[in-house]
């Protein structure tokens, strides 16, 4: 990683905290905000195993992580 980009395709990972979940997808609120609208996305679920209200690291639109809490400096 370089200044927290990737360096195979420059996106961002973003933490989120899923809101609903669905087969092998979720909905999740980013941290950042900076997805359209609401802020919440839609991401794919196949690697990790999680519920409505943990936290994830998304990825080029796939949750690749579940974290352990929201980031230190998350909004409310």
């Amino acid at each position: 990683m370089v200044a927290g980009h990737c360096v195979t395709c420059s996106d961002e990972g973003l933490a989120g905290q899923v809101l609903r979940v669905a087969a092998d997808e979720a909905v999740v609120r980013l941290e950042s905000g900076c997805a359209a609208g609401d802020g919440e996305l839609t991401v794919g679920m196949a690697l990790v195993a999680a519920q409505p209200g943990d936290w994830v690291l998304v990825h080029a639109g796939e949750a690749i992580a579940v974290l352990p809490g929201p980031p230190a400096d998350s909004w409310p």
